[in-house]
């Protein structure tokens, strides 16, 4: 305990230099032209977590191929979402869209008896043509009631950032979650997709800190929705989910503040903010993380000798910058150029902006043109980035990292500490393997071609 009481584990003390830190850091909001992805690639996370959910895209032969190009998934494996097109017919008028999307919606449930949970996902085209799939998912479900649930979402790229799907996904189920009941027990619920392994690490935590019943959101099966009430406390476990943590609280959960568990330190203090909410001991606290600390702490380091010092700008893509930030200028050495999020949630992020040096640039929004200018100055060693500017700015010499990567890769928790620092030591071990390439004299034998991710 701190002499105002507070929760202070050993792992945390003096790990944060008031001087080091900004208390309020000025942000640049811009306005303008913006690099998004689609919003649809949450599917390609959330279908592997819930595991009787079937994701339904309303959309184009463009939303189609998206979809399956992302997942890396062939048509005839059958995964567990698709795309019901929208024909010309369909645009013409020719056909009522509502009674194509019932036959679709029909023939699908025929084939795939083990779908529990239905989401229709809006696109782009449904929304710009004003198809109502929250009026077409309350008359589905009705229709194929009790068997399978049907809900509905919007997945569209139109002024959002691709993290949002999950969002609005996890948000359509928080209604259909139980209410507590008068006998329920005090309970945490940590919000947000995390890997099964990553989940399951940190369900072992939690057991051997004595914090629970701890439930998550989005569970593996769409039946074991866990209740909320005033007796939840609430944990984010990714800081895009703003919409589902309102909805949440207006339903009697409290949220803990808390910085994300990305890294030792984030981890850390997300876990000290559970156990504070519980009860828990410190001294049994420093006794459970301790090792897992430690071991982190040696994975890390092998990182920390190839990152230290050098320079690493975030253009706004996920909303992960601010804790990714956080995560490489205080573990490992690196400098900040610019951090870039394309919104900020100041009362989400509060932890996280508490924790980051001084003078650290921060923008939100976005106006592309003038970032693309800023990056150019600063000549970054690593720019974090989506897709569509990666290999641009690797054609004009600079070393990228794409953002959607760390969405699909087991980022969180202790064990992934080091898998997360190898994401950014990686791009800048292939670009001085390159380097030595090009400097290297001519050579009559071959020479082996470098995947991108060696």
């Amino acid at each position: 305990m701190t002499a105002d009481g507070n929760f202070a584990p050993a792992a945390l003390q003096g790990s944060r230099p008031a001087e080091a830190c900004a208390p309020e850091l000025p942000v640049l909001v811009e306005r303008g032209q913006h690099e998004v992805f689609c919003g649809l690639t949450g599917i390609i996370w959330l279908h592997r977590k819930i595991q009787d959910a079937f994701f339904l895209v309303v959309g184009s032969r463009t939303c189609a191929h998206l979809i399956q190009s992302a997942a890396g998934v062939m048509i005839f494996a059958e995964p567990r979402f698709a795309t019901a097109i929208i024909e010309d017919r369909d645009l013409a008028g020719l056909a009522d869209m509502n009674d194509e999307l019932d036959k679709v919606v029909g023939r699908l449930l025929e084939r795939r008896p083990e779908i529990k949970l239905l989401f229709l996902v809006g696109s782009c085209p449904s929304e710009v043509i004003k198809l109502d799939l929250s009026r077409a998912a309350q008359r589905l479900s009705s229709l194929h009631a009790p068997r399978v649930r049907v809900l509905s979402y919007s997945g569209s790229g139109i002024e959002t950032t691709f993290t949002q799907g999950e969002d609005a996904c996890l948000a359509a189920l928080v209604p259909q979650m139980p209410a507590e009941t008068s006998a329920s027990p005090r309970s945490l619920l940590v919000v947000g997709c995390l890997a099964d392994v990553v989940e399951d690490q940190f369900r072992r935590l939690f057991a051997e800190l004595g914090v629970g019943p701890v439930h998550f959101l989005p569970p593996r099966s769409s039946g074991e929705l866990p209740p909320v009430g005033p007796q939840t406390h609430l944990l984010l476990a990714q800081p895009f989910l703003a919409e589902t943590a309102r909805l949440l609280e207006n339903r009697g959960a409290r949220r803990l503040a808390a910085p994300f568990p990305l890294g030792i330190e984030g981890t850390t203090a997300w876990l000290a903010v559970a156990a504070r909410a519980f009860g828990i001991d410190p001294l049994r606290f420093d006794a459970v993380t301790g090792p897992k600390i430690e071991r982190a702490r040696r994975a890390l380091q092998r990182y920390r000798k190839e990152l230290e010092g050098k320079s690493v700008f975030f253009f706004p893509d996920s909303q992960l910058e601010i804790p990714l930030a956080r995560l490489l200028a205080r573990e490992l050495g690196m400098e900040l150029a610019e951090v870039g999020t394309p919104y900020l949630h100041r009362r989400h992020m509060a932890p996280e902006l508490a924790l980051l040096p001084m003078g650290t640039f921060l923008s939100q929004g976005q106006h592309l043109d003038r970032q693309l200018d800023r990056c150019r100055a600063a000549r970054p060693d690593l720019v974090v980035c989506g897709l569509g500017l990666a290999n641009p700015l690797e054609a004009e010499g600079l070393t990228t990292k794409w953002s959607i990567e760390l969405l699909f890769s087991p980022v969180q928790g202790y064990e992934q500490a080091g898998d997360l620092a190898e994401l950014f030591a990686r791009p800048l071990r292939r670009r001085a393997k390159l380097a030595r390439l090009a400097e290297a004299p001519a050579r009559a034998e071959p020479v082996r071609i470098l995947a991108a991710g060696e």
